[in-house]
């Protein structure tokens, strides 16, 4: 991948397995031709197991499925994977390692999330949760987020073209490098969990930017990524912060426009003053509202 390069992944547009057309009325009674996007169930295997069915947007199958089978500790950060498997009429995707693996009493502990399309962790995702040391150096200028909000904002989206879709973005300085979509949130979390995997990429210099809202499952792919930044233009629960607080995350919601909140880390945000009850900035155009944040 090109360092410079913004947006190296982006959503695909010109893809008609993504969305189909229908016909519907408007508020007036006309017939409008409306394109919306599809929902399609992706079986995913690790090894000879069959581990989940996620229902998702149907792009980027390889990179759900290694995203997802890292975010449940199925497989580790040292696993050689030898092959990729994808059967687009079968709607399977294969992941094979050369270790062994075998997660039946693993399975046995599914947690439902609050995540679109029917989020699912597993109960012992929180087994290493507290050991994963998120960098303390890492850093992110005020200006930063102005931009990455409006370099995401102003990107052609499916979203743009059909809504129904949750963003994620994974950020290098004010940079997007990729841009990925999906029915669910936790879903184009693990895309880019994924993709990071593949490619071998450093996680303790980026920032993770998302549409959707801050939950505890948001937080804990974050965290397990080694991502020490999270920021979306969505608000917190309360388990999300509570686990950032937990993990030293880094965590910034309500990211709109000139305005955004800092519910935990802000020793890692530059270009503010202190004040009593708000943070003004050195670049004016944001507020900081800590009497809303969680302390």
């Amino acid at each position: 991948m090109s360092k410079n390069k913004e947006f190296h992944i982006s959503p695909d547009l010109d893809n008609d397995n993504l969305t189909e057309t229908i016909e519907c009325l408007n508020e007036s009674g006309e017939k409008i031709q409306l394109p919306v996007v599809k929902e399609i169930p992706l079986t995913i295997y690790l090894n000879k197991q069959e581990i989940v069915t996620a229902m998702t947007l149907g792009d980027m199958p390889d990179l759900l499925a290694v995203g997802y089978l890292l975010n449940q500790n199925m497989l580790k950060r040292d696993d050689i994977i030898s092959e990729i498997d994808y059967d687009k009429e079968l709607q399977i995707v294969v992941v094979r390692t050369n270790r062994k693996t075998n997660y039946e009493k693993k399975m046995e502990k599914k947690i439902r999330t609050s995540g679109c399309a029917v989020g699912t962790v597993y109960g012992d995702i929180m087994d290493d949760f507290s050991s994963i040391n998120l960098d303390k150096k890492a850093k992110i200028k005020t200006s930063w987020i102005y931009t990455i909000s409006k370099k995401v904002n102003t990107r052609p989206s499916l979203y743009l073209k059909a809504g129904a879709l949750h963003g994620c973005v994974l950020c290098k300085n004010d940079s997007p490098l990729i841009y990925v979509e999906d029915v669910g949130r936790h879903n184009a979390v693990d895309k880019i969990a994924g993709w990071m995997f593949l490619n071998k990429e450093k996680a303790s210099d980026k920032i993770f930017y998302t549409t959707g809202r801050l939950t505890s499952e948001m937080v804990i792919k974050t965290v397990q990524m080694g991502i020490p930044i999270l920021i979306s233009r969505s608000g917190f629960t309360e388990s999300g912060v509570k686990l950032a607080k937990e993990a030293g995350l880094t965590l910034i919601g309500r990211a709109k426009g000139k305005r955004m909140i800092i519910a935990n880390g802000i020793e890692r945000v530059v270009g503010r003053t202190e004040g009593h009850n708000k943070y003004n900035l050195a670049y004016g155009d944001f507020l900081f509202e800590s009497s809303q944040c969680f302390e």
